[in-house]
C-alpha cells in the first residue's frame, strides 16, 4: 500500500508541474501574440486603405490624400492604420523587416530594384491571380491611377511591417 500511496502522490506532483507549466508558457506568449495580432489588424486596415485608393492619380511625389506616387502610397495608406513608414521607396525598404518571398503575406511590401541594386518602386502585395502571377498595388507612373497590377520582373524582394 505505501508504494501505490506514493505512486499517486507522485502522479498529482506530475500533473501539478504539468499544469504550472503550461500556464506560464500561455501567459508569457500572451502579450506577444496580442502584439502580433494588433500589428497585422493594422496591417489589414492599411491595405483597406490603399484599396480606397484605387483610381486616385499618380503625381510624383505626392503622398494623398487625392494624388499619390508609390511611396506616397504606402505611407499614407499604413499611417492612416498607425503604422511609420519612411517617405521614400528606398528609405522604406531599409525600414521594413526583409522576409522571404515563400513568407510573404497580403499587405506586405514589394521592393523593385535596378541593376545597381537601388530601390526605384514599391507597393502592396496583394497575393496572387489565379494563374499564380503575383499581384500589387501601387501608384506607378504618370498618366497612369492607383491600380492593382500582376508584377512585371523578378527584380524585387519583399518585407513587412507584420514584424519590427
Amino acid at each position: 500500500m505505501p508504494a501505490s500511496a506514493a505512486m499517486r502522490r507522485l502522479g498529482v506532483l506530475f500533473t501539478l508541474v504539468l499544469t504550472l507549466t503550461l500556464a506560464f508558457t500561455l501567459l508569457a506568449s500572451a502579450p506577444a501574440d496580442a502584439a502580433k495580432t494588433r500589428r497585422e489588424r493594422k496591417v489589414a486596415h492599411g491595405v483597406r486603405v490603399a484599396k480606397n485608393q484605387i483610381g486616385d492619380p499618380y503625381r510624383y511625389g505626392a503622398a494623398g490624400p487625392n494624388a499619390f506616387d508609390c511611396s506616397g502610397l504606402t505611407m499614407f495608406s499604413y499611417g492612416k492604420a498607425g503604422l511609420y513608414l519612411p517617405r521614400s521607396s528606398d528609405a522604406q525598404a531599409r525600414y521594413a523587416h526583409r522576409i522571404k518571398r515563400r513568407n510573404m503575406q497580403r499587405g506586405d511590401l514589394m521592393f523593385f530594384y535596378s541593376g545597381g541594386g537601388n530601390v526605384y518602386h514599391v507597393g502592396i502585395y496583394m497575393g496572387r491571380y489565379p494563374n499564380g502571377r503575383r499581384k500589387i498595388l501601387h501608384a506607378s507612373y504618370s498618366g497612369r491611377p492607383v491600380q492593382r497590377d500582376p508584377v512585371w520582373t523578378n527584380k524585387w524582394y519583399p518585407g513587412t511591417l507584420r514584424r519590427r
